[in-house]
């Protein structure tokens, strides 16, 4: 007993690993990408090495994660693990942007099978009593990495070399794929089954074209452009293609018979808006502090540090808690923690002190760090072995899907925002302060372009961004508020409400009471 004990710490051991090496990747590659761009040139491309990364895992994690279920967890990991690595070493000894941008997409696909069944693992591996505990502990490290990852990235780039970024992944791949290919042991048999292709490629080719829409939109091409009218319209075509393959399909790669759970079509809904909330928070409140107070820190991960700290605080709590009471118990609070951070956030000005901006932020982190642990387990609870790798792999698509949505559409209303106000408070400016007004407002992130600034066009141009992230924050609250409401329509189940459904159970076995 003892020995299968060690045996499973090992397991969810390289289980961490994984989960720490795919979410920091991400914010490390962030905070080098001024050095990438200045070694490897290219900077008209350089949105292609974080989109095919975002694309290719995006459209992989429910593929790979409803072929977990089918053919088995393990090889499925490995896959990815692999595959990631491959992705990372070639990303190390990339010559030109266009070739980081392809090696980039191998690492996305290798984090699209590697995240969702990760989960998926960890849910067959523990008892239910112990899930909640776990799921905290995977949460939290979601939230850590958010800080050390460019914490990391900014030392390695500027005393290593950026090739270190992405070599570091090997040693953290090799001792995760050594813990889980040697210990794990799955004791499912998993029937063989027909391959969902045609879902396969509609999502795919739906994904890819929603992406490339909004990474160009309002950059390389105006939002009303051909390309990106076209991309759209691809988009609309193949996602109703796909709606139509899944209905036809023996086993869907997406089965909407599982949104038949209220729980688990809540759960689904909550990531998406919750997701959607969080990452304007993540990319404004850096871009408040620099650009409006003129803040000295170059990095997200300390300026972010006390959302993430409060992060981390209910993502531990949030996978303790849902043993004792409901999920929707947990997420009520806190989304509503959520919302009131956002409201605070949106009162803020140029006046507004950082002590008290970093309270807000500490309200926000609290909203949001229960979804990372609560609904994981929410979206899985009532199905069996066989499902929890569709389950969990279309949680994790739909929250990725929020955020990239989430950033686009604020995007474009903080843009809008800012041009309005500069416009009008630039009608009485200088000839030389109006092309510093209408030039790239957010280059007040760098202290030298700031010190170099007259002082009336500075001022202007800094009541315009706060002005306008004020106000991305006040829309931002609308997601929050429809993440809060889909809570108050969950079910009243918790953890260990009902007993673990047999192999054989219905496609969907999740309570809805």
């Amino acid at each position: 007993m003892t020995q299968q004990v060690n045996k499973t710490g090992i397991v969810l051991a390289g289980l961490l690993l994984a989960i720490l090496m795919a979410s920091m990747d991400n914010t490390i590659v962030a905070t080098a990408m001024g050095t990438i761009v200045g070694q490897l040139g290219g900077l008209d491309k350089f949105v292609w090495v974080t989109s095919a990364y975002m694309v290719a895992e995006m459209a992989g994690m429910p593929i790979f994660g409803k072929l977990s279920d089918m053919y088995g967890r393990k090889r499925f990991f490995v896959f990815g693990i692999i595959v990631f690595m491959l992705g990372s070493a070639l990303c190390g000894m990339a010559e030109s942007i266009v070739q980081l941008s392809i090696y980039r997409a191998i690492q996305g696909i290798g984090a699209g099978a590697m995240v969702p069944i990760t989960f998926a693992i960890m849910f067959d591996a523990v008892p239910v009593e112990n899930r909640g505990k776990l799921s905290g502990l995977f949460g939290a490290v979601f939230g850590m990495s958010s800080i050390f990852g460019p914490l990391l990235g900014a030392y390695i780039t500027d005393y290593v070399s950026w090739h270190w970024i992405f070599y570091l992944n090997l040693p953290l791949g090799l001792l995760s794929l050594f813990f889980v290919a040697v210990y794990y042991r799955e004791s499912l048999q998993h029937a063989r089954q027909r391959i969902d292709w045609p879902g396969a490629a509609t999502l795919v080719g739906a994904i890819v074209c929603l992406m490339f829409a909004m990474e160009l939109g309002g950059r390389t091409y105006a939002w009303s452009s051909a390309p990106i009218l076209g991309l759209f319209s691809g988009f609309a075509i193949l996602a109703v293609l796909f709606l139509l393959a899944e209905k036809r399909a023996e086993e869907p790669i997406i089965s909407f018979a599982m949104f038949r759970s209220r729980l688990y079509a809540t759960s689904n809904l909550m990531a998406i808006f919750s997701g959607a909330a969080f990452v304007i928070a993540s990319v404004y409140i850096p871009i408040f502090i620099q650009g409006v107070l003129g803040g000295s820190a170059t990095n997200s991960g300390l300026v972010l540090l006390p959302m993430m700290v409060g992060s981390v605080v209910t993502a531990t709590a949030g996978g303790f808690l849902i043993q004792r009471v409901s999920y929707r118990a947990v997420m009520i609070p806190t989304l509503a923690l959520l919302v009131l951070g956002l409201a605070l956030l949106s009162t803020l000005s140029p006046d507004s002190s950082r002590m008290t901006i970093t309270g807000y932020m500490i309200l926000v982190g609290l909203g949001i760090g229960a979804s990372f642990s609560v609904l994981s387990n929410a979206a899985i609870h009532g199905f069996s072995a066989r499902q929890r790798g569709a389950a969990s792999s279309t949680l994790n698509f739909l929250r990725s899907l929020g955020m990239t949505i989430g950033i686009t559409v604020f995007g474009i209303i903080q843009s809008h925002s800012l041009t309005q106000k500069l416009t009008s408070m630039g009608n009485g400016a200088s000839a030389g302060s109006q092309e510093l007004l209408f030039g790239d407002a957010h280059a007040l992130l760098d202290p030298v372009t700031r010190s170099r600034m007259p002082e009336q066009a500075l001022q202007t141009i800094t009541d315009g961004l706060a002005s306008s992230i004020a106000m991305t924050f006040a829309w931002g609250i609308l997601p929050a508020v429809l993440a809060l409401g889909t809570a108050l329509v969950m079910t009243r189940d918790k953890l260990v409400s009902v007993a673990e459904p047999e192999d054989g159970a219905p496609e969907y076995a999740a309570s809805t009471h």
